[in-house]
């Protein structure tokens, strides 16, 4: 079994990641911690071969966690769970040691795939007969099938959609989304309604002055 830490802080968060990777084969949560400090303490003391490491902890950022973890000699390998989009962090966790980079928001199936992966490299052994080998057990955490999107949408029109609702704190509506992507109001009703069948986004009734209520979208971060 492959035994990995959750590390998040936000609780409700955390607990989606544990149930996530309680639901793949071949992998068991050896613990939940919510703070840098804590994943180092952990790793210290109990067996871990995987940590799904959100960057943007309370006591420091995960980049730091990669680092002592290197630094104590721990064999532990590290796919980070963040919203951090920039370039140079990606660019600095791959320096570190990060095997995979998964971008919240996200949906089951894209944590199997990641999982899946990462078994597949995780339980490979023996010498190699050469180069090619080599390249195709890297490739096996690298190369990244695309998303599986029910016929008639496509992966451009939900990015946008996803970056229109995680900018909306307080939600959105179909129609608001629709202005902000330029597309029909039933074109972005879908997408908002395929988030929220998914986990990344929660519905919720707006009443306004007559009718029947209106339903908003809001963020909703795993």
């Amino acid at each position: 079994m492959i035994k990995v830490l959750v590390v998040e802080d936000e609780p409700v968060a955390a607990d989606a990641h544990r149930v996530y990777v309680e639901r793949m084969p071949g992998f068991t949560v050896s613990g939940v911690v919510h703070s840098g400090g804590d994943a180092l303490r952990f790793c210290e003391r109990e067996p871990v071969d995987l940590v799904l490491l959100d960057f943007y902890l309370p006591d420091t950022h995960g980049l730091a966690v990669c680092r002592s973890l290197r630094a104590a000699g721990l064999p532990i390998d590290v796919i980070a769970v963040t919203s951090a989009r920039d370039l140079a962090l990606v660019k600095a966790a791959v320096s570190v040691g990060v095997v995979q980079y998964l971008l919240k928001p996200f949906t089951f199936a894209s944590l199997r795939e990641k999982l899946e992966r990462y078994a597949e490299f995780h339980g490979a052994s023996g010498e190699v007969t050469g180069q090619a080998e080599i390249d195709r057990a890297l490739g096996t955490l690298r190369t990244t099938e695309r998303q599986v999107l029910p016929k008639g949408m496509s992966a451009q029109t939900l990015e946008s959609i996803t970056e229109v609702l995680a900018s909306a704190a307080d939600g959105l509506s179909a129609g608001a989304a629709a202005t902000a992507i330029g597309a029909s109001r039933v074109t972005a009703r879908r997408y908002l309604e395929y988030l929220a069948d998914n986990g990344l986004a929660q519905r919720e009734p707006r009443y306004g002055q007559v009718g029947r209520p209106e339903v908003w979208y809001k963020p909703k971060t795993v």
